[in-house]
Parts: C-alpha cells; structure tokens; sequence
C-alpha cells in the first residue's frame, strides 16, 4: 500500500462499509506487512498500544471466514479514546482503498482476545477492528445484521445542538464526510456546536467507546475540511484552523494528504 493522497482518502470514505463475512483466504503477507508497519506507525504517534493478529478467527462468533484484527489498546483517558478513533480510521481507510474489507468490533470474544496480548499495565483493550478480504456483494447474513443493527442515516444538521450561523461551505462538505463515518450501532452519538466560529464536539459518556466514535468523526471532519482547503486539528474537542497537513502514511515520499496530527 502506497500514501494516500487528501483525494484518495475521500475516495476511500465513500467505498467503505463494515463487513463481516470473509474469504478463506487470509491476507496476503504484503498486505500483512504494511498493515503491521501501519500500526507500528501510530502507536510511535500517537502514544497507542495497537496490535496486529493474524488468523484471529478465535476471537468472533458472528463472522465468518479468514479473519484478522488490529487490537484497538491504549491508556484510560478521554484522549487515548479518541485517538484510537482517529488513528484506528486512518488504517481502516487505507485498508479499503486497497480492497481490504475491515469492521470496527465491540462485540467479540474478548477475553480470548486479552489471552493473546501482553498489556501494560495502564493500557485497556477497547474494541478490535477485523480485516481480511470480502466478496463484493454483502452475504444475506450481513444484509440482515446490517438491516437490524443500523438506523437511518442522520444528517449532519441533526448533529448540531448550537449553530449560531451559517456553516461555511467548506465546513458543510466537512460535515457531510462525518455523515459517513462509522459508529457503533450507527447511532451517530457526537453533538457539534458552530458558535463565534469555532466548531466544537462532544459526547455524553466520555468515558466510554462513543469518545471512540468521536475520534473516527474528527478524521473524517479534517479530512473533509482539508479538501477544501482548510487546514487543522483538533484540541480538546475544537477544530483549531492552521496551516499544518494532516495525514501521512509511514512510507513513501509521494504527495500525500500531510502528516497525521491531532494531539
């Protein structure tokens, strides 16, 4: 897998979606390699404690075929939550641009999973994200899970508890990448405000996987607002306007959509 490109990235938003049923055939060990470079990559960044397994078939009831997954570990804080989302997107995004079907997991064997790592002390599993290669018609099982689990889109002005005016239309099409983000249970828990011009997020619960959610959300905001020419990060749940790029995969020199930056 080359570096993305601010332009991929959007593109790879639009084709991802969460599967569930894989080949028997797992990842090839190219694919595995980038992957582990990847992770490797935003534990060194972001301060995370991520991990790649291989054959992780053990660890789900629900899915089938040659799975694999990225533990999704860090330390117990509101940030480290959010920086899993964050970071965790940016894998997966990189994944299904290059045709790799991924699912961000809360329901899993998880004591299985924890039999496999060797954690800090200090550090929490959270969740786990499965990887391998799926057919491109969904099976009628993940039809069915998708039916029952997944609600109406919602709209990103229904996301909004303040805006004290007018978006600005590179903060509409910003809005419009987090409609397409993903959730737990898509039940889309992030509330924005837009007020003095500062667009800002929060979730009820901090302390718990919707700060996960958050993080996906925000990758998907700057990716979307960096397309249009604004660039940021967010800082305690602000996105602060700068000058800065935003995205980097660990390898090659090419033209890339910046440097992952949101601490």
């Amino acid at each position: 897998m080359n570096e993305l490109t601010n332009e991929e990235y959007l593109k790879a938003i639009d084709i991802r979606c969460s599967r569930r049923t894989f080949k028997n055939n797992g990842l090839e060990n190219e694919a595995k390699e980038v992957i582990k470079e990847l992770v490797e990559y935003v534990n060194k960044k972001a301060n995370l404690n991520f991990v790649f397994i291989d054959d992780a078939r053990f660890a789900f009831n629900i899915h089938s075929g040659k799975t694999s997954l990225i533990a999704v570990c860090a330390g117990d804080s509101i940030a480290a939550r959010e920086a899993c989302g964050f970071y965790g997107e940016t894998i997966v995004l990189q994944c299904a641009y290059h045709v790799i079907a991924t699912c961000w997991v809360g329901s899993y064997n998880e004591n299985k999973v924890l039999e496999k790592l060797d954690l800090p002390k200090g550090i929490r599993l959270y969740c786990v994200i499965a990887l391998g290669y799926a057919s491109k018609s969904k099976s009628v099982k993940e039809k069915i899970m998708y039916n029952a689990t997944h609600k109406k889109s919602k709209p990103y002005q229904k996301m909004f508890e303040v805006c004290d005016k007018k978006l600005p239309d590179e903060f509409v099409f910003a809005m419009q990448q987090v409609e397409k983000a993903p959730s737990s249970v898509n039940r889309r828990p992030v509330k924005f405000r837009y007020e003095n011009s500062i667009l800002s997020g929060s979730v009820d619960e901090p302390y718990s996987d919707k700060s996960i959610d958050f993080g996906i959300a925000q990758l998907h905001f700057q990716l979307g607002a960096s397309a249009k020419g604004i660039k940021g990060k967010w800082i305690n749940g602000s996105f602060i306007v700068d000058d800065e790029k935003i995205l980097k995969s660990p390898s090659n020199e090419n033209e890339s959509a910046g440097d992952i930056d949101n601490e």
